[in-house]
Protein backbone atom coordinates (compact mmCIF):
# COMPACT_ATOMS: atom_id res chain seq x y z
CA UNK A 1 0.00 0.00 0.00
CA UNK A 2 1.34 3.40 -0.89
CA UNK A 3 0.56 6.88 -2.15
CA UNK A 4 3.47 8.70 -3.80
CA UNK A 5 4.40 12.11 -5.18
CA UNK A 6 6.12 13.00 -8.41
CA UNK A 7 9.24 15.14 -8.17
CA UNK A 8 7.35 18.22 -9.39
CA UNK A 9 4.54 17.68 -6.85
CA UNK A 10 7.05 17.29 -4.01
CA UNK A 11 8.85 20.50 -5.03
CA UNK A 12 5.54 22.40 -5.20
CA UNK A 13 4.42 21.12 -1.78
CA UNK A 14 7.82 21.96 -0.24
CA UNK A 15 7.70 25.50 -1.66
CA UNK A 16 4.17 26.03 -0.39
CA UNK A 17 4.93 24.68 3.10
CA UNK A 18 8.02 26.93 3.26
CA UNK A 19 5.93 29.93 2.22
CA UNK A 20 3.35 29.11 4.92
CA UNK A 21 6.19 28.67 7.42
CA UNK A 22 4.31 25.74 8.95
CA UNK A 23 2.74 22.46 7.96
CA UNK A 24 3.19 18.75 8.30
CA UNK A 25 2.39 17.71 4.72
CA UNK A 26 -0.70 17.05 2.61
CA UNK A 27 -3.87 15.09 3.26
CA UNK A 28 -5.43 13.20 0.35
CA UNK A 29 -8.88 11.73 0.34
CA UNK A 30 -12.10 11.28 -1.60
CA UNK A 31 -15.60 12.61 -1.16
CA UNK A 32 -18.90 11.57 -2.73
CA UNK A 33 -19.94 14.02 -5.45
CA UNK A 34 -20.36 14.62 -9.17
CA UNK A 35 -21.62 12.52 -12.05
CA UNK A 36 -19.29 9.58 -11.50
CA UNK A 37 -19.52 9.38 -7.72
CA UNK A 38 -16.17 10.36 -6.18
CA UNK A 39 -13.94 13.43 -6.20
CA UNK A 40 -10.45 13.93 -4.85
CA UNK A 41 -9.72 16.10 -1.82
CA UNK A 42 -6.35 17.64 -1.12
CA UNK A 43 -5.41 19.95 1.72
CA UNK A 44 -2.29 21.08 3.49
CA UNK A 45 -2.23 19.90 7.09
CA UNK A 46 -0.64 21.10 10.28
CA UNK A 47 -1.64 18.19 12.52
CA UNK A 48 -1.92 14.45 12.11
CA UNK A 49 -5.21 12.83 13.13
CA UNK A 50 -4.98 9.58 15.14
CA UNK A 51 -6.71 7.60 12.39
CA UNK A 52 -4.52 8.91 9.52
CA UNK A 53 -2.48 6.45 7.51
CA UNK A 54 0.85 8.15 6.89
CA UNK A 55 3.14 7.67 3.90
CA UNK A 56 6.34 9.58 3.33
CA UNK A 57 7.72 10.18 -0.13
CA UNK A 58 10.46 12.58 -1.22
CA UNK A 59 10.53 14.04 2.28
CA UNK A 60 6.80 14.91 2.26
CA UNK A 61 4.26 13.33 4.59
CA UNK A 62 1.10 12.19 2.80
CA UNK A 63 -1.81 11.56 5.18
CA UNK A 64 -4.83 9.53 4.10
CA UNK A 65 -7.97 8.74 6.06
CA UNK A 66 -8.69 4.98 6.25
CA UNK A 67 -12.04 5.27 4.42
CA UNK A 68 -10.39 6.91 1.38
CA UNK A 69 -7.39 4.59 1.21
CA UNK A 70 -9.05 1.76 -0.80
CA UNK A 71 -9.98 4.30 -3.51
CA UNK A 72 -6.59 5.98 -3.80
CA UNK A 73 -4.16 3.20 -2.92
CA UNK A 74 -1.34 3.23 -5.47
CA UNK A 75 -2.06 6.81 -6.56
CA UNK A 76 0.72 9.18 -7.57
CA UNK A 77 0.14 12.88 -6.99
CA UNK A 78 1.64 14.99 -9.76
CA UNK A 79 1.78 18.74 -10.33
CA UNK A 80 1.41 19.91 -13.91
CA UNK A 81 1.40 23.13 -15.91
CA UNK A 82 -0.45 23.19 -19.21
CA UNK A 83 -0.62 26.62 -20.81
CA UNK A 84 -2.15 29.02 -18.30
CA UNK A 85 -3.47 26.19 -16.12
CA UNK A 86 -1.55 24.51 -13.36
CA UNK A 87 -2.49 22.21 -10.55
CA UNK A 88 -2.34 18.82 -8.95
CA UNK A 89 -3.16 15.74 -10.99
CA UNK A 90 -4.06 12.37 -9.52
CA UNK A 91 -2.68 9.35 -11.38
CA UNK A 92 -4.84 6.60 -9.90
CA UNK A 93 -4.59 3.00 -11.17
CA UNK A 94 -7.97 2.26 -9.52
CA UNK A 95 -9.93 4.71 -11.70
CA UNK A 96 -12.29 2.95 -14.09
CA UNK A 97 -14.16 5.96 -15.45
CA UNK A 98 -14.10 9.75 -15.22
CA UNK A 99 -16.95 12.13 -15.89
CA UNK A 100 -16.82 14.39 -18.93
CA UNK A 101 -16.06 17.53 -16.92
CA UNK A 102 -13.19 15.77 -15.11
CA UNK A 103 -14.47 16.60 -11.62
CA UNK A 104 -15.35 13.10 -10.48
CA UNK A 105 -14.34 9.50 -11.04
CA UNK A 106 -15.45 5.92 -10.43
CA UNK A 107 -13.48 2.88 -9.28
Amino acid sequence: MSVTLSETAAKHVNRYLAKRAKGLGVRLGVKTTGCSGLAYKLEYVDEQMPEDVVFEDRGIKVLVDPKSLPYIEGTTLDYTREGLNEGFKFINPNERDRCGCGESFRV
